[in-house]
């Protein structure tokens, strides 16, 4: 059993552990102090249920049905794409640099912004439905690889919320805003185009 869950933790850590679109929205909303950890704990469950999706049975339905990855590949990259250019307009306007001279979202807002930029990548997808999924499914306790997973998840996205809302103080600059929403729209355009550019299927 413990070898099931390490294997998912590890599995999970290499997949979900770099900057992609989910973290850098993340670790904006955590630098804003703006709703980030509801932001951090909604990503969490999303992931928790893709993974035990795809471990118990998704994982072969979406393999089967390139038409469903179809979609969610272009739809991802035109989503992608608006969020990108939303994140370069932000960089390129001076008054909504510091969090003080931009109106605060709701938290429905905020939520919603993070549903879809978590459930509009293809690669969340790719990653806990196909890729974790599938790997759990020859584990010999599926559910303690879902488990180790699912825990990598709560790591790492608790501390990307919280770790960046304590160093809000120091980074909460004109410049570092800038920065992150060039960050931001350069990671959101990059994801795009290794879709548009390479198969999903």
């Amino acid at each position: 059993m413990w070898q099931s869950y390490s294997n998912g933790l590890l599995i999970s850590a290499g997949l979900i552990i770099a900057l992609g679109a989910q973290n850098a929205f993340v670790l904006a909303q955590s630098l804003r102090r703006e709703h980030h950890v509801p932001v951090a704990l909604l990503c969490i469950l999303c992931d928790v249920l893709l993974i035990a999706a795809g471990v118990f049975g998704l994982a072969a339905l979406l393999a089967r049905n390139p038409l469903l990855l179809g979609i969610a590949r272009w739809g991802g990259v035109a989503f992608l794409l608006w969020y990108g250019a939303q994140a370069l307009l932000r960089a390129c306007r001076p008054s909504a640099l510091t969090a003080q001279a931009s109106a605060p979202r709701s938290r429905r807002a905020v939520l919603l912004t993070a549903l879809a930029v978590t459930l509009l990548n293809p690669h969340v997808y790719l990653d806990t439905v196909l890729l974790i999924g599938s790997l759990g499914a020859q584990q010999s306790v599926p559910g303690a690889y879902a488990a180790g997973a699912a825990s990598t998840s709560l790591l790492w996205f608790l501390s990307l919320a919280l770790g960046a809302a304590w160093l809000a103080p120091w980074l909460a600059r004109p410049l570092t805003w800038r920065l992150i929403d060039l960050l931001v729209a350069g990671m959101m355009f990059a994801v795009a185009w290794q879709l548009m550019v390479r198969p999903v299927a």
